[in-house]
């Protein structure tokens, strides 16, 4: 599968199209071996895991972005599900608060990054502040930022200014022992229909469906515009976007997870060793506890 997982990667100054990303492929695998497979990677990862919550020296940021009925949440529940949950956060992003909007709009994401030793999960992140709002940039004036006093005044200059700035955020907590993962659920416009029908359709559904999400579905071109310019200024070697097919949940979760752990596995840790003193007090302490009557 590596070889696969090669190109989902987004190199850095390398021509990148969403449309030459297939949503709907799944190479070579089949939906029923699917689940075995899962779970290997599931048992791998949370060995990984303990490993990283034992040294406690990197952490591990991994940021979900998509459309609308992408499959973010079923593939954080199921690739995440098989993890301590005492060394693992889950951030969901909704609409800034008060507070949020009168600090600059990294500081949200900043305060929910995760401690060392831990796995971070943003479901959407940062970059709704060049996604939603480059689509409807008129959200931009609720920052209150100074020099920005109408639409007119968010131009090709904030953007680049904007995507320096998360560059700057990302690299900052990189060298700080953060390791970042980047993932575009790629879901093509026919699913998303597909899904938005069955939310409709099924009772048991309905909750997750709301009429919003077909006003932002008619702007479809202009999002897959605004992720490709996201990505192509953003995809960094200690941040890298991978664009994962998004059709076929199953893959989806296949790929995010063997991701995940060819990452782990990058960082090369391995468990503390004992100094030889500490490992003769813990004879003397086998000790005392065999001789205790």
């Amino acid at each position: 599968m590596d070889d696969i997982i090669k190109q989902f990667k987004i190199a850095k100054g390398m021509p990148f199209s969403l449309k030459d990303h297939n949503p709907g492929f799944s190479g070579d695998y089949k939906k029923e071996k699917a689940i075995h497979l899962l779970n290997e990677l599931r048992e791998e990862m949370d060995a990984l895991q303990e490993e990283m919550y034992a040294l406690n020296k990197n952490s591990l940021l991994i940021i979900f972005q998509a459309m609308d009925a992408a499959g973010k949440d079923s593939a954080i529940e199921h690739t995440m599900s098989g993890l301590n949950p005492q060394g693992c956060q889950v951030y969901s992003f909704k609409q800034p608060s008060a507070e949020e909007l009168d600090h600059d709009f990294i500081w949200r994401h900043n305060k929910a990054l995760p401690e060392r030793g831990r796995i971070g999960i943003h479901n959407r992140s940062h970059y709704e502040n060049v996604l939603v709002c480059k689509v409807h940039p008129e959200y931009v004036l609720n920052e209150g930022i100074a020099g920005i006093e109408s639409v007119k005044d968010i131009n090709a200059v904030f953007w680049r200014d904007r995507y320096e700035s998360i560059r700057n955020f990302e690299k900052h907590i990189s060298r700080n022992g953060t390791v970042i993962l980047k993932f575009f659920l790629n879901v093509s416009k026919e699913e998303q229909k597909k899904r938005f029908l069955e939310r409709i359709d099924e009772p048991l559904k309905n909750w997750k469906f709301s009429s919003a999400d077909i006003d932002e579905r008619e702007k479809w071109d202009q999002y897959m515009s605004a992720y490709e310019d996201a990505i192509k200024a953003t995809t960094e070697n200690h941040a890298p976007w991978y664009v994962i097919p998004a059709d076929k949940k199953w893959f989806t979760r296949i790929a995010v997870s063997r991701i995940i752990v060819d990452t782990f596995k990058e960082m090369n840790m391995k468990l503390p060793e004992l100094s030889e003193s500490e490992k003769a007090r813990l004879e003397e302490c086998r000790k005392r506890l065999m001789d205790e009557k």
